[in-house]
Parts: structure tokens; sequence; C-alpha cells
């Protein structure tokens, strides 16, 4: 009992000092697991066009000269997104961060997205992307609109603390015999009238049933915040290997054929043929390789290719591929999948959705059981009368 009181005591403090941040964290992650649904339905304008009858696309470099003069040339455009699907927009993404900056508005100098129909060239969307709704969600979910020097130690460490509060509620929720499993497993609400019991029961209850999917996105969350965790997962599931450095790749310098992303998308298409959607990097200098993350938008992005390209051959300098990766490889790469419940579909999603909703819940009926039992009500003691002789 003494070991279970002092459990308690630190499930209680910990909570009490994480609360806030896991309930931030928590509401934003249920909007992150379907920001891939919700954008084309709030953004529909700017990501679907009409397609004309002609059905023939304008070259990628015309439309790249289109976006850079539309957002102007202090922002260079570091990136692409092109959807084959035929009613879909392309869009050029500009963006700057400063990672010693605090706060949102100095990290992040400048991030545009600029959305183009590939058939006219039409500019259909200037987005000012660092206050997009969506971006600042992200952001407050990974760093609390702090920047990464401040917001992501805080973001990390909380969610180490929640983990350690997961394991140490579940001692706590441990019956000790058959008659307390009983109030374990199920709301009785018609056996209480008393709001916090409801409440305690609520706490108890649900954090339990949500406790499997809870420790997965939080371990998964784990290892996006520590690469000693990353590199951790990565030595366990490599049977005590660990994850060999990848050297990087170059350029070829000596040819001067000019950078075309027509041939770095046509070079894309080849190596990656099921893929319908590619990003695809603009390299900042001569030597630098082009980055393309070519997907199937109907598959997990676990699924994904990731090829590195030279800039102005379009030969292939390296790839990782699903069937390439190691054990560790092969979680790292699911690793976002699971921690958004992608990696189930749909149903996956709205698990993860729920079992966020839950965490958000918790610090909230943790802090009030915590409130109930400060502030009880003292039963007033009758004084004894006293004879006087």
């Amino acid at each position: 009992m003494n070991v279970k009181k002092s459990i308690l005591q630190l499930h209680r403090w910990l909570g009490l000092l994480s609360g806030l941040v896991v309930f931030v964290i928590a509401i934003t992650g249920c909007l992150y697991a379907f920001i891939d649904e919700l954008k084309p339905i709030c953004y529909k304008e700017r990501m679907y066009v009409t397609v004309p009858s002609h059905g023939q696309r304008l070259p990628i470099d015309q439309l790249r000269a289109i976006a850079q003069k539309a957002v102007g040339e202090t922002y260079p455009l570091k990136a692409v997104e092109i959807p084959l699907a035929a009613d879909r927009s392309i869009y050029f993404r500009a963006v700057k961060v400063d990672p010693e900056a605090i706060g949102h508005a100095n990290y992040t100098k400048y991030y545009w997205r600029v959305f183009i129909d590939p058939y006219t060239g039409k500019v259909l969307k200037i987005e000012d992307t660092k206050w997009e709704f969506f971006n600042v969600v992200v952001n407050l979910h990974i760093n609390l609109l702090l920047g990464t020097k401040i917001g992501k130690p805080i973001v990390n460490w909380s969610v180490v603390i929640f983990v350690v509060m997961l394991v140490s509620g579940l001692i706590l929720w441990w019956p000790s015999n058959k008659a307390a499993a009983k109030q374990r497993f199920a709301f009785k609400w018609k056996d209480s009238t008393k709001w916090k019991r409801k409440n305690y029961d609520l706490h108890n209850i649900l954090g339990f049933y949500s406790l499997l999917v809870l420790l997965i996105i939080s371990l998964t969350g784990l290892v996006i915040a520590f690469s000693w965790f990353d590199n951790s997962v990565q030595w366990l599931a490599n049977k005590g290997k660990s994850a060999t450095p990848v050297a990087p790749v170059f350029s070829d310098t000596t040819n001067t054929t000019a950078f075309s992303l027509d041939h770095m998308l046509a070079a894309a298409e080849r190596q990656s043929p099921a893929a319908n959607l590619f990003f695809i990097s603009i390299p900042a200098d001569n030597k630098s390789p082009v980055h393309s993350f070519s997907r199937n938008d109907k598959k997990p992005l676990y699924l994904a290719d990731r090829v590195q390209l030279d800039q102005h051959t379009g030969a292939t300098l390296k790839v990782k591929d699903w069937a390439s990766l190691n054990n560790g490889e092969s979680i790292r790469a699911m690793n976002y999948d699971l921690h958004v419940g992608s990696v189930l579909g749909i149903p996956g999603k709205i698990l993860a959705f729920l079992a966020s909703l839950i965490a958000a819940s918790l610090p909230v009926t943790g802090f009030y059981i915590w409130w109930g039992r400060s502030n009880k009500k003292k039963v007033p003691v009758r004084a004894k009368a006293v004879m006087v002789n």
C-alpha cells in the first residue's frame, strides 16, 4: 500500500505538471489525424481545377516560373507537389525557418504555398502557410507555437511524462480483488448520483480502454522527438545492430545540363510507376541531389519511395523503398502512420482521434479529482459541553 501511495503521488504531481501541455497536444492530435481528409474539403477551390477538353498540362518548369513571379524573387521556391490526378492543382513551396528563434512568428521567417492550375497557369491561391489554420495546429502539436528551441523540448518531455503516467495509471487502476474489478471495467451511472464519482469513473475507465492506443501514439511520438529513442528502437528491431549512417550523395557538377523539373518528374515516374503523387525538391545549388517523395495517395505513407536524383541528368543516385528496408528501417518508415492511425486506414484514424480525445479529457478529469480531494469540506466537530461547578 505504501508503494501504491507513492505511485499515486507521482501520478498526481506529474499530471499537474504536464496536464495543460498534454491537453494541447491531444486536442491538436485529434485534428492532426484527419488533416489529409479535411484539407480537400476546406480548400476545394485551391486544390481542385476544371479539366479542359484538351486535357494538356503546361510544362512544370513554366509553372515554376509563374509561381516564382507570383510570390516574388525574395522567396525562392524550394519544392513542388505534383498530383497526377487530372482534377488536381499543383503547388510550389517557399519556406525559411530560424531554429534558434523563440515563438512561431520568429521561428518561421516565411512560408508560402502557391497553388496553380496546371492547364492554364492561373495562380489559384498564394497561401500564407505560416498562419494557415492546419499549419498552426501542427506547430501547436509539435512545439506549442514557441519554436523548436523552447517549445519542442517542452512537448517532448511532456510526452515522456505522459508515458510514465499511463504506466502508473495502470498500476493504480489494477483491481486488488474481484469485487473491485467490477467497478474498473464498466460505468455504473445509476449506482452513483454524485458527479465526483462519475468523473472518477470517466478518468479510470476511459484511461484503461484507451491505454494501448495512447501508448502507441506516445511511443511513436518519442521516436520522432528523440534520436536516441529512434536509434534504440532500430537497435532492438535489428537484434542489437546499430543503424548504419547513410552516406550523402551529390549531383555530377561536371555536367552542365540545366536543372529541369519536367525531367525530374519523368525520372521519378520511371522509378515509381505506381505513384500518383510526387513531392520534388528544388536544389539550392548545383551539387545537391533532388529529393523525390513518391507515393500512391490511397496507400499508407510507409509504402512511399524516397529517391535521390542527379539534378542535371535525372540519374537515380539512391533509392529507399519498402522492399529495401531492414527491420529497423521498416519500423521507422511506419512510425508516422502508426502515430496518426493511418496504418489501418480510416478506421485507424478514427481510433487515434477517439484515443486523443480521451487523452485530452484525462488532465481535466484528473485535475477535478485532485481539486475535489484537496478541497473537501471539513465536518464540524461539536464541542463537548463543559460542566462548570
